[in-house]
């Protein structure tokens, strides 16, 4: 099988089990090929041990029950972090080599979405996730069913319109029609997502935060600049890779770490932890700084 046919096998796939329900035409259309080639892809799926069902309407499925169903759901993702990282190993090929071309357009095609893909995801989140990636694309509105706030203590159902997630899709973007606000959701806390027919009513509200280089999120940003040594810059490339970005070489052993971050408690954490080999050089996050370093002493 070449690779445009891959290409249209996997997108198959993931239509037929995705919240949506297509007919072979629909199928046949999205796939750009014809509804007798969509026949012959689900003919092979049976031969390799899927279960297809055909539902009302002309609907093709691939069952739950299928054994290999549970590998589909758990999707294979790529966080910025990780795609970072392939970019950089990609990048580092040469540029008449063949593999560079194909790799870009391989990921690509399989995984439509802004950061080549996300992360791995299991069980029940797995699914929600999925569900939620779905929405995005189509620009759907959700429920979130029994979602779990930790801020109330409430479980409850809540509208919403996704459109983004934070590293790890262990957050994501919300816009809610009843508190007309930009919300972060975690994922583990819902209970399941079911996707509306109801299109996306308040996309030009829609407003994505920042996340920074230490993973942490929010609406508004504070600079900082640290003065690193060698233990210091190892540990963050190697923990932080988006790091590299904000990263200048003073001389051998000093890097200079100019970023912005959404709050001090990523970045704290980090310096507190490695604070012989750090100096800080923002007056405000040095204050900050101190005030946690007391409580700590105080402590213990």
């Amino acid at each position: 099988m070449d690779q445009p046919k891959i290409e249209r096998v996997l997108r198959l796939m993931k239509m037929m089990t995705a919240n949506n329900n297509y007919t072979i035409d629909e199928m046949a259309e999205r796939l750009g090929t014809s509804y007798r080639s969509i026949y012959r892809y689900i003919e092979t799926f049976r031969n390799a041990g899927f279960v297809v069902q055909r539902k009302a309407g002309g609907v093709y499925k691939l069952g739950r029950e299928s054994r290999y169903f549970k590998e589909i759901s758990q999707l294979i993702h790529f966080t910025d972090e990780e795609a970072h990282i392939v970019n950089q190993l990609i990048e580092g090929l040469d540029n008449t080599n063949l593999l560079k071309q194909n790799l870009r357009r391989k990921l690509t095609s399989v995984y439509n979405c802004t950061a080549l893909a996300e992360c791995v995801v299991e069980g029940r989140n797995a699914i929600n996730v999925n569900h939620l990636v779905e929405a995005i694309t189509e620009r759907k509105q959700v429920i979130l069913r029994s979602y779990a706030s930790s801020h109330t203590g409430v479980v409850r159902d809540r509208l919403v319109e996704p459109f983004g997630f934070t590293t790890n899709y262990v957050q994501v973007w919300c816009y809610e029609p009843e508190s007309g606000l930009n919300k972060l959701f975690n994922t583990a806390r819902i209970g399941s997502v079911e996707v509306l027919a109801e299109r996306w009513q308040f996309g030009e509200l829609h407003h994505e935060g920042y996340i920074d280089i230490f993973r942490i999120s929010g609406f508004e940003q504070s600079r900082v600049q640290l003065e690193l040594g060698v233990m210091a810059h190892n540990l963050l490339v190697e923990e932080y890779p988006l790091a590299v970005r904000d990263l200048t070489q003073i001389d051998e052993a000093h890097w200079l770490l100019d970023t912005m971050v959404c709050d001090y408690v990523g970045v704290g954490r980090f310096v507190l932890g490695l604070a012989e080999d750090i100096r800080i050089l923002t007056p405000e996050f040095e204050e900050y700084v101190r005030g946690a370093a007391e409580r700590i002493r105080a402590k213990f």
